[in-house]
Order: structure tokens, then sequence, then C-alpha cells
């Protein structure tokens, strides 16, 4: 646990623990002294004051996720996210995570920005795509920032609340959480859908003392539709509701420190940053909701940047240019390697050819590697003529169009 997301609840000892537990049994034998229920719609209405979409509450016990995810980690699907299996089962246990957790207030965000570009980035291959919920500010700060406004605003109420707020910043299943809590369903690529927002939105919990009232679960299903499993770029849904992490483009592009595999490389096409395909095919985001975030709205540095643009930076202008942003997190090697991946997928340009051979000299040797084999691309491009973009693209970009021709 980092020394921010310790608010409240106090080092965890025997006596700690014992508290916690003496305080929980005096709101057992006082529950009739406090209106929980009147407690908990206050909260959902502090929640929406504080830019949540939604506040949902569930309880602590996800059994069912946790078979599921033994299973997942069994499978070796999570590749070298190795803080996915250290913490064992304890994701599945938030009460273990911090003692005294009765009740978890599960929250969500919209994130998508105005004049998205989907299409507009996708169909050309010489831009940069960047998933979109990277191209404003982190979520993480400014989501834990108000979980924990609305903790101190419970307090107000509750002297002796115990709370800690997460977003996506602890082993904690915060997906199955949701859905417990009635927020949406975990769809067949893993994300949770809600039947009026799709999934272009990030999910928060904070951990109380509470016993408050639980809201109902969601039902939701995908039924029959596969759109998202035969539209990912790389196969990673390998069934419905499985992914295997390292075939995604969001994990090769953001969690894989080393080499990117060869056979997935022209794949990736100008993914730099993440990949959103699976969402941008679902039939539940036709009508998702921009963000109202002015943190979310995408950068000037983001905004139609080409391959060769962001490939000339120096390392100093990736650090300035990523300030406060989730781009800077794969450092400044794992961006030139990026690059270097979809300059070689681009059509052929002498000026590509250019750049990457100048960029060799100082290039460490992972990005020299898919240098190496970008040029090797632009080789084979210059002797024949292809078409600027794979049929799997041209298709998504129809679909785009078609389906969100508002944000294409």
């Amino acid at each position: 646990m980092t020394a921010r997301n310790t608010a409240r609840f106090p080092p965890i000892t025997r006596l700690s623990v014992l508290c916690v537990k003496l305080h929980c049994d005096f709101l057992t034998t006082n529950s009739m002294t406090i209106d929980y229920a009147t407690l908990a719609q206050q909260i959902k209405q502090w929640a929406k004051e504080l830019g949540f979409a939604q506040l949902g509450i569930t309880g602590v016990s996800l059994p069912d996720a946790e078979r599921q995810l033994q299973k997942w980690l069994d499978a070796g699907y999570h590749g070298e996210m190795d803080y996915m299996a250290n913490h064992g089962m304890l994701r599945a246990r938030p009460a273990e995570l911090v003692p005294g957790t009765l009740r978890v207030l599960s929250v969500r965000m919209d994130y998508l920005p105005q004049g998205a570009g989907f299409a507009t980035n996708l169909a050309d291959p010489t831009l940069a795509y960047i998933s979109r919920y990277a191209l404003g500010r982190d979520y993480h700060k400014l989501i834990r920032s108000r979980l924990k406004q609305l903790g101190e605003r419970i307090n107000q109420q509750m002297a002796e609340l115990g709370y800690r707020p997460f977003t996506d910043s602890a082993p904690i299943m915060e997906r199955p959480l949701a859905q417990q809590a009635g927020l949406g369903w975990v769809g067949k690529h893993s994300l949770l859908l809600n039947n009026s927002a799709g999934s272009w939105f990030f999910l928060g919990e904070l951990l109380v003392n509470l016993p408050l009232p639980i809201d109902t679960p969601h039902q939701g299903d995908c039924g029959s539709c596969v759109a998202c499993i035969t539209s990912c770029p790389t196969g990673a849904i390998v069934e419905p509701y499985v992914v295997d992490a390292r075939r995604c483009i969001s994990y090769l592009t953001i969690e894989l420190k080393g080499a990117i595999p060869e056979e997935f490389r022209p794949l990736l096409g100008n993914r730099i940053y993440g990949c959103d395909d699976c969402q941008l095919v679902c039939p539940e985001n036709r009508d998702a909701p921009l963000s109202i975030e002015g943190d979310f709205q995408r950068r000037p540095q983001w905004q139609s940047q080409s391959l060769l643009s962001l490939f000339a930076w120096q390392q100093h202008e990736f650090l300035n240019y990523t300030e406060g942003s989730a781009i800077r997190r794969i450092g400044f090697e794992r961006w030139q390697r990026n690059i270097a991946v979809a300059l070689g997928n681009a059509p052929y340009q002498v000026e590509i050819v250019q750049a990457l051979t100048t960029k060799l000299d100082s290039a460490s040797e992972l990005v020299a590697e898919h240098i190496h084999w970008a040029l090797a691309q632009q080789k084979r491009k210059s002797w024949q003529a292809e078409s600027l973009l794979p049929r799997s693209t041209e298709r998504l970009v129809r679909i785009i169009q078609k389906g969100l021709p508002r944000d294409a």
C-alpha cells in the first residue's frame, strides 16, 4: 500500500483489527439509531455532485470471481503481469485487503472525449492511434481524489467512519464488484458494460466499514453478440469473457517490458498505446455519453499527431508532453519501441526509412531490434504496391463510421 492510499485506515495490527471489530459490533448494536438507507441515498447524491455517473453498493464476497481468477492465472493469461498473481486471492477478498471493510462503494466516471476521432486516426496509417482513455489527465489521481472527497463527506455524518479509496491501484476485482453493485455487467471482452453508458468509463472503489444496504446485482449479458471476439486484431479474446493478455494490444504496448513478439507486430497497425477495437464494435457503445470532465478531453499534443513527429521526440520532450498522463508510465524506451513498430506498418516512405535509420545510432538494444524489423517492412513495401490499410482495419473504419458517426 502506498502512503496516499492509507487515509482513514490505521496501520493494520491486532489491536486495530480488534478496534474495527468492536466498532462494527457497536454499529450493529445501535443500528436502530442510524438510518443507513437514507445515508446510502445521500451518498449516491454526493457521488453525482462529485462528477461520478453512478454509485452502487455491494458486499465483500466474490466466490465466483475468485474461481475464475484462479483459472485465468493457472492458464498463464496474465503474461508478465506478475502483480496479478503476487497477491493470491486477495483481489477477490476486499475484507482481507482492508480489515474491517463491510461494504464496497463502486463508482463509474465517463471518459469518452468530445471529437474522439476514432476513424480519423485509424484510417490514416501515418497517424498515431492512442487509446482514448489516455488522451487526457491520468485518471488515477482524479478519481482517487474525488473518492477521498466522498469519504470526507460521509465522515461528516459518521464520525467513526473508516474508508480507503482505490481506482485500479490495488489488488481488487473492480469489475465483478461493480456488477454486484448494479453498475453493469462484465461483457465478453471482460470490460464492464452499461445499457445507457456502454463501456467508456473508469471504475473506482471506496471501501467502508458501514453496514449500508446492498444494491441489486446487474443481470445483463451480451446475448449472442460476438462482435468483440471476431474483431479483436490479435485474437486475444480466446473465449467469451476470457482474454489472453499476452495477445492483447493493450498488454503488448503498455504492460510488456521486452520485445513485442514478431507475430503480433503487423497486427498492431498504428496503435502505439492501447487499443479500443473491442469497444468500437460493441453495440452498447452506440449512444455512450461524452465526458463532461475537462481533464479527460484530448490534450493538444495528441491531436492528429503523425508517427514521425512522435518518433522524433527526445526523452525530455516525452517527459514534458506526458506529464500528468497515463502514457508516461511506459517510459521513453517502450514509447520508441511501439512507434518503431507502427512505422514499420505504415506505407513506404523515404522519410520513414531515414527517421528509423537515424534513430539507430542512439537506440537501446530493445528499440534497435524493432527498428531493424520496421526497416525490413519498409524495404519490402518499397518493392511492391500495397493497400494503405489492412482489410481488417478498413472493415473497422466502416463499422465506426456507420455505428459511431458522432465519434468517428
